[in-house]
């Protein structure tokens, strides 16, 4: 019911012994389906839904579970405990997007003389879909109804994130089919948290694809790459290095790289400014939740207790704070969500900040189609921003290696614990098409018999 040929809008249904499951609730951000209303209508009744299990926290997998409440859906909704502090803030703060948004565009209608429109939720919509979450630890093997049963596994990809590994058992033909859903699958050499970890033996696995084309930077590589564009913005042209980058995940392991280089004495004094309200708050659980860091980052936590603070860097939550960074030349990196460019503050300092030769725009992990980020990735020579044309004078560099999204090298290898022979289907999700049908290839020169890309909406049986 989502993430089909698409990478936004993860949701699957899986319908076993009278019970209807729903892996993840999603947003779709691309342009097309939010267009299609596909964020406020489902395509299927949502109070047939009587499980919902959750791989992890980022808004196209998680960010319409106010709008599954606010249509009528009262079931539990498993997940871990990392992802439900992180959706506590995340639901709240893409609720404030949704009303504010549905403002801006009333004042527009209204004008016009056109009927006013309503937010897809709404704050208090979050607030009550958080009452549903259910805590369930990795590992732990957790029975939701006759029949069905479920654990997860750590995937590696941000804090709490999760593959999800179900035992379904039908009356009916006395059979038990093992199902697995990877969620996004992290990476190996993470910056910050542990590897992903083997899973169960499955009979069918539903995979993400979303870089089932191509292999990342090593990071060693991608921390030299960034600081030598920090100092060629900064200190050569005396200009900003503007970082879009998602709240959670991405934000700490820049924040994680420019601290080791402060601390080695190869980061210019220069200021750094983390200005996202959702990302002071996401560092806050990050830094709860220390035990899901890999070794390098614990041992580097010896000698520095705080891998995400240092003198020259400040966290911005006040909204003036934020517009003050527009006025001020000063050379400087601004660290801002979304990642994609497309929502908050970063799009300001794009506006802001495109049209100066000066200045250079570093992107660092996947934008979808449309987006504005892949406008600039693309190396468009203008881009339309809050409903003007700017040209495009900055530099623009992307740096992939930061990527909380294993390559299909990393997939491969995240897939080597299964059994070629008894894994009966993968069906590949989040991913565009084009780069599905080469990680299908690949797959099935790994060795994997039948890889199947579904279409949305389609149904198959087990």
């Amino acid at each position: 019911m989502g993430a089909a040929r698409n990478v936004t809008g993860s949701r699957h249904l899986i319908h076993c012994n009278g019970k209807n499951i729903l892996l993840d609730c999603g947003m779709f951000q691309d342009k097309i389906s939010k267009q299609e209303g596909l964020n406020e209508d489902f395509q299927f009744d949502v109070t047939i839904v009587d499980y919902m299990i959750l791989s992890h926290a980022h808004i196209d997998h998680a960010g319409c579970i106010p709008r599954l409440v606010k249509l009528g859906y009262r079931g539990p909704i498993f997940a871990t405990p990392a992802t439900i502090d992180l959706c506590a803030i995340m639901l709240a703060d893409s609720a404030r997007i949704q009303e504010s948004d549905v403002k801006y565009k009333n004042r527009k209608l209204q004008a016009q003389g056109k009927p006013q429109i309503k937010p897809i939720y709404t704050e208090a919509d979050a607030e009550r879909a958080m009452k549903l979450f259910v805590p369930v630890r990795y590992n732990e093997i957790h029975e939701i109804a006759e029949g069905i049963r479920f654990q997860f596994s750590d995937a590696g990809h941000i804090i709490g994130s999760a593959a999800v590994h179900l035992e379904l058992s039908e009356d009916k033909n006395n059979t038990t089919k093992y199902v697995s859903f990877t969620g996004d699958i992290g990476r190996y050499h993470d910056l910050l948290l542990k590897e992903p970890q083997t899973f169960p033996q499955a009979d069918y696995i539903l995979c993400e694809s979303t870089y089932g084309d191509r292999l990342h930077e090593e990071s060693g590589d991608a921390a030299k790459t960034l600081l030598q564009i920090v100092k060629h913005t900064c200190l050569e042209k005396k200009g900003k290095l503007l970082i879009p980058a998602f709240s959670l995940g991405r934000t700490q392991e820049i924040v994680y790289t420019l601290d080791r280089m402060r601390t080695n004495g190869q980061l210019p004094k220069i200021p750094v400014y983390v200005d996202s309200p959702l990302s002071v708050s996401a560092t806050e659980i990050m830094r709860r939740y220390s035990n899901a860091f890999n070794n390098d980052i614990l041992n580097y936590m010896e000698t520095d207790p705080d891998p995400f603070g240092f003198k020259e860097l400040k966290f911005i939550q006040d909204a003036e704070e934020s517009k003050a960074l527009n006025r001020s030349n000063e050379p400087c990196i601004v660290i801002s969500a979304s990642g994609m460019a497309d929502a908050g503050r970063i799009k300001h300092h794009l506006s802001h900040g495109v049209g100066n030769k000066n200045n250079t725009v570093l992107m660092v992990g996947y934008c979808s189609p449309n987006s504005l980020g892949r406008q600039l990735m693309d190396g468009n020579k203008e881009v339309k921003i809050f409903g003007e044309m700017h040209r495009v004078e900055a530099e623009v560099v992307s740096l992939q290696a930061y990527s909380a999204h294993a390559d299909y090298k990393e997939m491969l290898r995240y897939l080597d614990c299964q059994d070629r022979e008894k894994v009966k289907s993968i069906f590949l999700v989040h991913g565009e098409i084009e780069i599905q049908e080469s990680w299908k290839q690949k797959l099935q020169e790994a060795g994997f018999k039948d890889v199947v890309i579904p279409e949305f909406k389609q149904i198959i049986e087990l």
